[in-house]
């Protein structure tokens, strides 16, 4: 545990000097840069203690009492609007400190004035100040206060920041001393009272929000702590702090004797599988809903599965890649079902849509899936395994301890060949000729990437999306490759996107396929027009699910709106009816 904290602090440390701080840097450091010498300390205790708050309690007691992270946003835009009021009326700023004088019992007499109203403004602050510790700051968020363990851990790196962010205030008052002595100290009040003001607009307009998303998109590597948080001393040392065992390498990663193919023998085979790496114990069924294609739909545990080699696939409906490794997921089923293999699909939604039981079913049919299937609407099978990625496949022995991992397409031969091992291993024969996948769908090399119509994940958009109801005008003649644009009235939140009647979405698209997740309202079929370079869609151009240029729009699901003879560019064009939602693009 001891080890950790140093690791905390300069993981702390470093987020205080990461790009992602700026929006709310020039705030900070004005804050600090008036008043008398205790204001520095006021500002980066009162930070260091609301940030350490909400690291460890805010969740669940804002979702015990329905305060949310908009409303504390919007806590520390009043609080910031009237510090910068008070940094440019002298007379409001005396009236607000008279109430916190008490608070300067808190330190030294001697240190000057200032302290209480830096604390109140630092503590706004911590609520919006966006860390960018990765794992470190993501263990002590998941675990909570509960345990007592993480508090060291958060306190460290709440410190680690704040000694930094004390060292800029102290160094910023330094030069605005010179400045004040040159005579414009009125003048350097109201600029730093106008910065106090302006940084509370870009929080209130979420502008801070978008430039994080900025640097993530195009500066990914940027965090100083990066390298820290993903060495090998940390990762493995991640444990103490969250109780969960290090993810496991995958085989891929370590070197493997053994290629298996139908040649193999069985003892060979199971000699391979020795070499596997050992994850321990899979992780139980947990706040799992409905179970399908099960005896009376009931649910499978691991522990009645103990003896049988269990392959977890995590999947959703409407994910093209994880819709891609269906043919091979049932080749397999069909090839070792009967010799020990069980496959279990862990359907783990990705829009809201996806949590209906019934629409899980209809998807089920739909692919022709036999296998056993659980819906995941709560990310608890998620969570036990540490999984980001649909789909991801887990691989766990006869004696029920996970030994493989593989996350997206590709590679199929591997993961059959360690399905084959593990078999061996359990002292199954193993049948000697591989599974022969049907219906494959290879995916094209260089292809647009996805993109979403919502706020939370879109990419690659001329304009926008932006929150709420928004008029796009008209989409604009050319387009780039690889980008979008709305057309017409469209009304967008985090994942939906709404249009109006009329409305459209242009693309410049690199792709062999081309698919969108749409939904319609009251599943009522509504026709969508859809245009390739001018033109209706048609024989030789059009998806599975176009006809003429329209595409019917009834189920909530995956649809196929281009099949083009090879990898090719060309504009894209829809136009939408009233009751029509789409959520995103995906290409193959």
């Amino acid at each position: 545990m001891l080890v950790l904290l140093p690791i905390a602090l300069l993981a702390g440390a470093g987020t205080a000097l990461s790009p992602c701080v700026l929006p709310v840097l020039p705030a900070l450091l004005s804050a600090g840069g008036v008043g008398g010498r205790r204001r520095p300390l006021g500002v980066v205790i009162g930070l260091a203690l609301t940030f350490t708050i909400n690291v460890l309690l805010l969740a669940r007691v804002a979702s015990g009492v329905g305060l949310g992270d908009d409303a504390l946003r919007t806590i520390a835009v009043v609080v910031l609007i009237i510090a910068g009021l008070a940094l440019l009326i002298p007379e409001l700023a005396a009236w607000l400190e008279r109430p916190l004088a008490p608070l300067t019992r808190l330190t030294p007499k001697n240190a000057g004035q200032g302290f209480p109203s830096g604390l109140v403004v630092g503590g706004a602050m911590g609520f919006v100040y966006t860390p960018c510790a990765g794992p470190i700051l993501a263990a002590v968020t998941s675990v909570g206060a509960a345990t007592g363990r993480t508090v060291p851990i958060a306190l460290a790196y709440s410190a680690g920041t704040a000694v930094v962010l004390l060292a800029l205030m102290l160094g910023g008052r330094g030069l605005l001393g010179r400045i004040r002595r040159a005579g414009a100290a009125v003048t350097v009040q109201r600029v730093l009272g106008v910065i106090v003001l302006a940084t509370g607009v870009v929080i209130a307009t979420n502008e801070d929000v978008r430039f994080d998303k900025f640097i993530a998109e195009h500066i990914p590597n940027v965090s100083l702590t990066a390298s820290l948080e993903r060495s090998h001393f940390v990762v493995s040392r991640e444990h103490e702090i969250t109780g969960i065992k290090p993810k496991f390498t995958a085989v891929a990663d370590k070197p493997h004797p053994i290629l298996p193919t139908s040649a193999t023998s069985d003892a060979r085979l199971a000699l391979a599988a020795d070499s596997l790496p050992n994850a321990g114990p899979a992780p139980a069924f947990q706040n799992t809903q409905d179970w399908f294609n099960t005896p009376g739909d009931r649910p499978l545990t691991m522990a009645s599965l103990r003896g049988r080699v269990v392959l977890i696939d995590f999947w959703t409906y409407t994910c093209i890649n994880c819709i891609r490794t269906l043919p091979y997921l049932q080749a397999w089923y069909s090839r070792y079902r009967n010799q020990g293999l069980t496959i279990i699909g862990v359907e783990t939604p990705e829009f809201g849509f996806e949590h209906d039981a019934g629409n899980v079913a209809n998807a089920i049919k739909q692919f022709g899936i036999k296998y056993p299937v659980v819906q995941d609407n709560d990310y608890a099978v998620w969570d036990s395994y540490g999984n980001e990625y649909w789909p991801a496949d887990y691989l766990i022995d006869g004696k029920g301890n996970v030994r493989y991992e593989a996350f997206g397409e590709g590679d199929y031969s591997t993961t059959e060949g360690v399905i084959r091992e593990l078999l061996a291993s359990a002292g199954y024969p193993v049948p000697g000729a591989m599974a022969q996948p049907k219906d494959v769908i290879t995916p094209s090399s260089l292809t647009t990437p996805e993109t979403y119509l919502g706020t939370n994940r879109a990419q690659g958009w001329a304009s926008g999306p932006f929150s709420g109801t928004h008029n796009y005008g008209t989409a604009p003649s050319t387009l780039p490759e690889n980008e979008f644009a709305f057309s017409g009235t469209w009304t967008i939140s985090g994942q939906p996107a709404v249009p109006s009647a009329g409305a459209g979405l242009d693309a410049e698209v690199h792709a062999r396929n081309v698919y969108m997740v749409l939904t319609s309202t009251g599943n009522t079929p509504r026709q969508v027009q859809v245009d390739i370079d001018g033109h209706p869609a048609g024989a030789g151009t059009e998806g599975g699910d176009v006809h003429n240029g329209k595409l019917t729009v009834s189920g909530q699901r995956l649809y196929w709106l281009l099949s083009l003879p090879s990898d090719s560019t060309h504009r894209l064009s829809l136009r939408f009816p009233a009751g029509v939602t789409g959520y995103s693009f995906t290409f193959g």
